[in-house]
């Protein structure tokens, strides 16, 4: 087109869409010229620094990546404050040039806002010697990539604006719109690489609510194809995307390092070579002037896994906005590494973390633990303390999903609110069914007491040898392990304000291992002739100790599973304390049978106090496992009338 014979006519707008390109890719030159003479005066200042690393970058941009870095790598003091070095006054001509540029196009599209931009230049660029000599302070050099200058306006501010407007020119005037993204001088072979990216936006859009953001420009410079999008209102959080040949090159940059790491994470096993994080300097940009930059490129890829890459590329970009935010609010209720784990599920699992914002986000955890849990989470006090790491992780990925849902399908508040509470309400009932693993553990220690005893009065019975003294040693360690675990399970239901019905459980089973160890202590000292007969009865009462020790550990197994509203395990659990309770009727009797075994017949008196006292702890044991039964049916059938 020949530009000048139009202008002449006064029909300059037509010109816009090659202007808005022009001015976007001297945007993108002039950021790295500024970070060549950034990286000068740093190399001036320390030239043992780690050497020049925007070979990249200026590749990508047209500038010829040797001659750069010979500017920077020659880079000196001259004197006092002055950085010297060859092509600094060629560097700052190309400065400008690049800044004319953009505000041409700017002017082309918005009179109005091109005359601001054009005063702006013309002041910016007398009050400086960029482009005048190959020396410059490091004072110079610092306002010049400054956000802002002693409170006024900076070299750096004007082309943050001048971007922010030919972005907003984009998107008014562009040629065409392909599949949702504002495009221009597209070729047609561009446009399956823009619809693979917004097949990705469009997918997960949904998901950032009303938030503002992703809105996409794509337009082709030369051999490439540029995509950006500006992903939320932040200024330094912007990705940008050139496909050219089978190569994709993406950069991003982010006031937050750990989301540029979770940014990078999203794109595991497609391919890509991830640079590492460099921090930029920026005043006035964000805290202490600090981004980070990182880029990616798959190189020698094939359609399918280019069109993949970016599909995947556009579908991540909801998940950065308030991304921080959400990581905040999370921090509050579990660990650091675990606030981001939940962030990493939502995105994998296309569920997001706007919703859950939306719907009020920490307030809406503490109004579920409020009602739900009152008295078991405190103020201020982590999730993880309570339903440990996992089932905490769990809950927060159940309440960002619920959040979502309900958003998506526009049910109510209090409906999700109800969901959310109800999920806390069965992980905490998780705990308490953990607690009970402690139960079934003590039950396991009692019939390891008991099956010692069996063995042993079985081992006299039939004239074998056998060891009192270690059986009453191992039953005293035992009872010993017992007492220590129930303390620790106490300490941990006090803490938890967990069922106290758990709690009265694991007093029962150590009530009845300490029967057991007495009866250890006076088999161990059962003298070894004693009649056929008296041996079968005690070995009898014995082997019930042991089946009651079984049934304890089968009732609370299948107790614990019936929060899952399994019918058979609370069968099951009803079924074991019918089972005790035959059994103690068994063991009164066997007892009775002991007795009267031993005050009809004709035995020396040791053998008979010991035969009685062994006969009395066994069947005191069985009538503590048969308490234990009743407390156990109490807990079932509270369990199935919730």
């Amino acid at each position: 087109m020949k530009s000048q014979i139009v202008e002449e006519l006064g029909q300059g707008e037509i010109l816009l869409p090659s202007l808005i390109a022009d001015g976007l890719r001297a945007n993108d030159r002039v950021k790295v010229r500024l970070s060549v003479l950034q990286d000068a005066g740093r190399h001036a200042r320390a030239p043992a620094a780690p050497r020049f690393a925007l070979t990249e970058e200026c590749r990508e941009v047209g500038l010829d990546p040797v001659a750069m870095d010979a500017l920077v790598t020659r880079a000196g003091r001259a004197s006092g404050d002055e950085v010297s070095a060859p092509g600094i006054g060629a560097l700052g001509v190309g400065v400008w040039d690049d800044v004319a540029t953009m505000a041409r196009a700017v002017a082309a599209g918005d009179a109005a806002a091109g005359e601001v931009a054009g005063r702006r230049l013309s002041a910016l660029r007398g009050h400086t010697a960029l482009g005048q000599s190959d020396t410059l302070s490091e004072a110079e050099i610092l306002a010049l990539s400054s956000l802002s200058a002693n409170g006024g306006d900076s070299l750096h501010r004007l082309i943050m604006d001048l971007h922010k407007d030919l972005n907003r020119l984009a998107a008014a005037h562009a040629e065409e719109v392909v599949a949702g993204a504002h495009a221009y001088g597209l070729l047609p072979q561009d446009k399956p690489a823009v619809e693979a990216f917004m097949r990705g936006v469009e997918a997960t859009r949904k998901l950032k609510f009303d938030h503002p953001g992703l809105a996409t420009v794509a337009t082709r410079a030369g051999s490439r194809l540029t995509i950006q999008n500006d992903i939320g209102e932040t200024d330094a959080h912007v990705v940008v995307i050139v496909v050219e040949k089978d190569t994709v090159s993406v950069t991003y940059s982010d006031v937050h390092r750990p989301r540029a790491k979770f940014f990078v994470a999203c794109f595991d096993g497609l391919g890509a070579k991830w640079s590492d994080f460099d921090a930029r300097h920026a005043e006035g940009l964000a805290e202490g002037g600090v981004f980070y930059l990182v880029s990616g490129r798959l190189t020698d890829a094939d359609e399918a896994q280019r069109f993949a890459f970016l599909e995947a590329l556009g579908a991540a970009l909801v998940f950065l906005i308030d991304w921080n935010k959400a990581r905040k609010v999370l921090r509050a209720w579990v660990p650091k590494a675990d606030a981001v784990r939940i962030l990493q599920w939502a995105a994998r699992n296309r569920v997001g973390h706007r919703g859950f914002l939306e719907l009020g986000g920490s307030e809406l955890v503490a109004a579920a633990v409020h009602h739900a849990a009152p008295t078991r989470i405190g103020f201020g006090e982590r999730l993880d303390a309570v339903l440990g790491r996992e089932a905490a992780v769990g809950f927060l990925q159940a309440v960002l999903r619920i959040s979502a849902e309900a958003l998506l399908e526009g049910s109510s508040l209090r409906l999700a609110r109800d969901r959310i509470e109800a999920d806390l309400v069965w992980r905490l009932e998780r705990v308490d069914t953990a607690l009970l693993a402690v139960v079934i553990r003590q039950a396991g220690l009692a019939r390891e007491v008991a099956v010692a005893i069996a063995q042993h009065v079985d081992a006299l019975a039939n004239g074998r040898e056998t060891d009192g003294e270690a059986l009453a040693a191992t039953a005293r360690r035992i009872e010993q392990k017992a007492d220590r675990i129930a303390l620790d399970v106490r300490g941990e239901i006090a803490r938890l304000d967990a069922d106290r019905a758990v709690e009265r459980l694991v007093n029962r089973i150590e009530e009845a291992i300490d029967e057991l160890e007495q009866a250890a202590f006076i088999a161990s000292l059962l003298p070894s002739a004693f009649d056929a007969d008296l041996a079968e009865l005690l070995l009898r009462l014995a082997r019930l100790a042991v089946a009651g020790s079984e049934a304890a550990a089968m009732g609370v197994a299948a107790a614990a599973e019936i929060p899952d509203g399994n019918r058979v395990d609370s069968e099951d659990a009803l079924a074991a304390f019918g089972r005790l309770v035959e059994i103690e009727h068994d063991g009164d009797a066997m007892e009775r049978a002991v007795t009267t075994h031993v005050l009809r017949g004709d035995y020396e008196l040791k053998v008979a106090l010991s035969a009685l006292e062994l006969a009395r702890a066994l069947e005191r044991s069985t009538d503590q496992l048969a308490g234990f039964g009743h407390l156990l049916h109490a807990h079932v059938l509270a369990d199935l009338t919730k």
